[in-house]
């Protein structure tokens, strides 16, 4: 009786501690998978802040355009000219620029509005964005598999051909793009792997047509 008293006086610890770690991983685990969840809108967010910051250049390049236009008003049309176009051409910068703010801003809209709707059963926005770079692959892989296809059109699978040289690069920069871990994406990441998906899908399409 003394000895076992003993060693459970000795491992007293042992269960407190193991709840605790499992209460660790559990909430670790669901951090994760809340972060996963959420990466899509996240990435959102990112693109929205980028595209301010560019807009904020944009102006500042409008305002140092409207001075150099100023101070070469007298110093010869070819400059006057000059400073004309450039000031022009900072503005469309801006207007592109300020465009880009708000369809990143309805972006972020549209991910907040996924990410309140999604179920727990719903599949990852960095499994949804792979699934579709694969599809696009299945596609292509289809001109390489298929006899009838490939002789029905074979320039999908001449490496001379303008749209399909096209294609394989945004294909490799898709690649390139794509996260090893895919618990560890980050949202910087999962914009850029998506934005060379859209390209992939893009260009593909063209080749197509």
């Amino acid at each position: 009786m003394e000895t076992i008293l003993l060693v459970m006086s000795s491992w007293w610890w042992v269960a407190p501690a193991a709840a605790g770690a499992g209460a660790a991983t559990y909430a670790g685990l669901t951090t994760r998978t809340r972060r996963a969840r959420r990466l899509e809108l996240d990435a959102a967010r990112h693109e929205e802040s980028q595209a301010y910051r560019a807009l904020v250049a944009a102006k500042a390049r409008v305002r140092t355009a409207q001075a150099e236009a100023l101070t070469t008003k007298s110093a010869g049309p070819v400059r006057a000219y000059d400073a004309r176009r450039a000031l022009q051409a900072a503005k469309q910068a801006e207007r592109n620029a300020s465009l880009e703010l708000r369809a990143s801003r309805s972006r972020v809209k549209a991910g907040y509005s996924q990410y309140r709707a999604a179920a727990a059963h719903d599949p990852l926005p960095i499994e949804r964005l792979c699934a579709v770079h694969d599809a696009v692959n299945a596609r292509w892989l289809a001109y390489e598999t298929d006899v009838d296809k490939a002789l029905a059109h074979p320039q999908m699978t001449d490496t001379r051909h303008p749209a399909t040289v096209a294609f394989l690069l945004a294909q490799r920069e898709a690649l390139s793009k794509r996260p090893m871990l895919r618990d560890r994406v980050t949202p910087q990441q999962f914009a850029e792997y998506r934005v060379a998906v859209r390209d992939l899908e893009a260009a593909f399409d063209e080749a197509e047509r």
